[in-house]
């Protein structure tokens, strides 16, 4: 799923200058919340805190995480309704984020009337302790052949998987079982109790909407009022997931590559033969991979393969993308690598943040099931038949394999109880599809579908309409709910 938080903040409305600090007023409820999370002043309206949760709420002696968290206060007490939680997706990604960039991500209705409340989840971002495996992203990620030639390179990518694997169970021993997404919905209501509030509002985009789901499931009389934008099939099996999301990346991809042949002023025209340039392409750097980055490994398809994908959340990425392919196709492969380091979150430094690592950790302790080689190199057949310009590899990708069973996968959502849940999806979302929130909105007891037209990732920020529909309903979600199949075009 994978949510991109930097290409929602992209695609947002500025809005900072109408959101200057002022002086801020402390509700009640704000303040019988210090003493939980030792909020210390950052910036302006944000704060800085922390909370403890159990690692196991079943056994508490087993520790504790410290999630942080950051809050911007509402810039209007007066009109102020309460808290607004926000998850960015993944799994993985550190919500604190979001309400630090809030000005430019929420509408000025938001911010006057809710407190953004971000947080890192349990294994993420800045909250303690959290997942780390592997510091090497070009060797686990990058330098293989996804269509080997023989059994020994065919052994290379098992090896890799075996080897990813192991150093995250060596690492996280102690909290691997403890990441998954029904202890993320327990902490959640965690953070509602701390800030003192019987019930509260959530917002969750990408993954962020079956940990919202799953959070309407878990404590449903407390819920105010909860978007799921971007919504996964919450009742996907990890191949089924796989495959429908295949599917959204290539007909992202065939938008794309059908805009580059009709306009003459795309960096990739190529005469108007874009899809035969760019398969040509990918046959080229799976043959011979082209120079890079210095100090990197050369761009290898795989490479190539996933700065593609990067560009695919967001039309606003497409003519950056068709320059760099332009380059490539020159022998210059360092505009690819920097799409491919934006999907990894690789810093100037050449570290990386621990996104991808807990992505996969959450997402096999999410799972109830560990396919075995054989299983996974079966399913790369449906994989090339759903995408085949961007899943062409004849392995599997042996994700999960190697990980230990999940005491606690994932359980099944409902939001029975609920009320009400808005459940927004674009016509165009490579990362999840429309039919995959569609799925999402027809499992809860009651979610409201708003479909977006629009190529990108997530619906919020697109136009005024997805805009002021979920803003309507998050500051009165008892008579401003949509109706269930709610369009904005």
């Amino acid at each position: 799923m994978r949510s991109r938080w930097a290409i929602i903040i992209g695609c947002a409305a500025v809005l900072l200058g109408a959101c200057g600090p002022g002086p801020v007023k402390r509700s009640a409820e704000q303040a019988s919340s210090d003493a939980a999370f030792g909020w210390k002043t950052s910036t302006g309206r944000l704060e800085q805190g922390s909370l403890q949760v159990p690692v196991d709420y079943a056994d508490p002696s087993k520790g504790t995480f410290t999630l942080n968290v950051v809050r911007r206060l509402a810039t209007n007490p007066s009109k102020r309704i309460g808290s607004l939680l926000v998850n960015p997706g993944g799994p993985g990604f550190g919500g604190s984020e979001l309400a630090q960039r809030a000005e430019v991500i929420y509408s000025l209705d938001i911010l006057e009337r809710f407190d953004i409340v971000g947080w890192d989840p349990r294994g993420t971002g800045l909250s303690e302790p959290h997942v780390d495996c592997i510091t090497d992203y070009d060797h686990y990620y990058g330098e293989y052949d996804i269509t080997p030639d023989n059994n020994a390179e065919r052994k290379t990518i098992v090896d890799l998987a075996k080897e990813f694997a192991g150093a995250c169970n060596a690492a996280n021993a102690d909290i691997l079982q403890y990441v998954g997404t029904n202890n993320s919905a327990r902490d959640i209501d965690a953070v509602r109790r701390a800030l003192g509030e019987d019930t509260i509002s959530y917002f969750g985009f990408s993954y962020g909407s079956v940990l919202g789901a799953t959070w309407t499931t878990l404590f449903p009389d407390t819920v105010r009022a909860a978007v799921l934008d971007g919504a996964a099939d919450p009742n996907a099996d990890p191949v089924q997931a796989a495959i429908q999301q295949s599917k959204g990346f290539e007909h992202t991809l065939t938008t794309f590559l059908a805009g580059c042949s009709a306009n003459m002023d795309c960096p990739f025209y190529n005469n108007g033969a874009a899809e035969q340039a760019f398969d040509a392409l990918m046959l080229q750097l799976d043959e011979q991979p082209i120079p890079g980055r210095d100090g990197r490994p050369p761009l290898t398809r795989a490479m190539a393969i996933t700065a593609v994908a990067q560009g695919m959340y967001s039309s606003t990425l497409w003519p950056r993308l068709a320059t760099v392919l332009s380059q490539a196709q020159a022998g210059d492969g360092s505009g690819l690598m920097g799409l491919y380091d934006q999907y990894y979150g690789r810093l100037a430094d050449g570290t990386y943040g621990n996104e991808l690592e807990a992505f996969q950790v959450i997402t096999c302790m999410d799972s109830p099931t560990r396919l075995t080689v054989q299983q996974e190199d079966d399913a790369s057949e449906l994989y090339r038949q759903a995408s085949p310009r961007l899943a062409p590899g004849t392995t599997g990708a042996y994700g999960c394999v190697f990980f230990p069973p999940s005491v606690n996968p994932r359980m099944a959502v409902t939001g029975a109880g609920a009320g009400p849940i808005l459940v927004m999806g674009t016509t165009g979302d490579a990362a999840t599809p429309l039919d995959s929130t569609r799925a999402m909105a027809a499992t809860l007891d009651d979610g409201r579908l708003v479909i977006v037209t629009a190529d990108q990732h997530t619906g919020y920020n697109v136009n005024q309409c997805s805009r002021e529909t979920i803003d309507r309903y998050l500051i009165d979600p008892l008579t401003q709910a949509p109706k269930d199949g709610t369009t904005c075009s």
